[in-house]
């Protein structure tokens, strides 16, 4: 090798050797006693203070939800018939007051006690309330307070029919003031209301009219009895014509409430206005039965009658055959009614 080639690689040696040194100081890194920089201490980045948390609200105390009110009774079944609505007449079979009573409360045969063609308990049968009657003086009061007490339902007495009528009680206001005490003893001792008298225009001489009539009775027996008014828990009325709600309201100064225990049409005479036909009779019951019906002050009423032979004012409610209604007596069990 000549001395330039040997020149050239002792410079190229040497040089190599100046890289390899330099490249360690750059990365800093050494060895032997080469002194070399101490790497830089890593800065851990302080973290920004946490937020402080918005602090949550207690939830709103919630408004206490009443309880809902219970809920109204169910109505109990509506009434099928009247409790006002009865029948004046002797019933004599238990079909007839089988058919009746679809639509009649109650019925009464002017006498202490029913029809003994009838079985003892042929009202509880069919339910409707037999109501018994003192119909003038003559009664006995140890019978009728017997059978009374063995039929307990009953809580009514009716008494002297038609006093004013001498065809009929045929009492004078003196002489049913003295029987008056009778039937208050009767009435209390088994604890019944006293439904009567049973006025109506009459026949009797200066007391044709029902108010003359009971005017002259109240002072009678006022007049007997140390000033004391006899005892009248209702008044009772007869009917046979047009203008029953006049009529009653003329009773109404006796302060009592009403049975209208007969009651139809039997208007006579004045051409087209007689009851002569069944659809006048049926148009008059109609009138009269909403009459009863829609009064407060009318507790009862009954239809005269169940049955007549004769009948020229069509006011039968049954027909020839027991158990059989006319078209009068369908009407009179299916009109309307005011529930009790």
């Amino acid at each position: 090798m000549s001395d330039e080639q040997v020149l050239d690689s002792d410079v190229r040696r040497r040089l190599l050797v100046l890289a390899a040194s330099f490249a360690l100081v750059s990365c800093g890194g050494g060895g032997g006693g080469s002194a070399s920089a101490p790497p830089p201490t890593p800065i851990t980045p302080t973290p920004p203070p946490a937020p402080t948390p918005t602090p949550t609200p207690p939830a709103p105390t919630p408004t206490p939800i009443p309880n809902p009110p219970p809920p109204p009774p169910a109505p109990g079944p509506a009434p099928l018939k009247s409790a006002k609505r009865g029948v004046a007449y002797d019933v004599a079979a238990q079909a007839d007051l089988q058919a009746l009573a679809t639509g009649v409360s109650w019925w009464y045969n002017w006498a202490s006690r029913p029809n003994i063609a009838l079985p003892s308990n042929a009202a509880s049968q069919v339910a409707m309330d037999y109501i018994p009657m003192l119909w003038n003086a003559s009664y006995d009061p140890a019978t009728v307070e017997a059978y009374i007490e063995a039929n307990p339902n009953i809580k009514y007495l009716l008494v002297l029919n038609e006093p004013n009528l001498v065809d009929q009680a045929d009492m004078t206001p003196v002489q049913a003031a003295a029987a008056w005490p009778g039937y208050e003893a009767v009435a209390k001792a088994v604890g019944a209301k006293i439904v009567g008298p049973a006025i109506t225009w009459g026949t009797m001489a200066n007391f044709a009219d029902p108010v003359v009539w009971m005017d002259a009775f109240i002072a009678a027996y006022q007049a007997a009895n140390g000033g004391r008014s006899p005892q009248i828990d209702y008044l009772a009325f007869h009917w046979y014509d047009y203008g029953l709600d006049a009529q009653l309201d003329r009773l109404t100064k006796y302060g009592k409430p009403f049975w209208v225990t007969e009651m139809a049409n039997w208007h006579t005479g004045d051409g087209d206005v007689a009851i002569d036909t069944l659809a006048k009779q049926e148009a008059q019951m109609t009138d009269m039965v909403d009459t009863c019906e829609t009064r407060p002050d009318v507790f009862r009423y009954a239809w005269f009658t169940g049955r007549q032979s004769s009948d020229p004012h069509f006011t039968s409610l049954l027909g020839a055959n027991a158990g059989e209604l006319t078209g009068l007596g369908q009407l009179y069990l299916t009109l309307p009614f005011t529930p009790a």
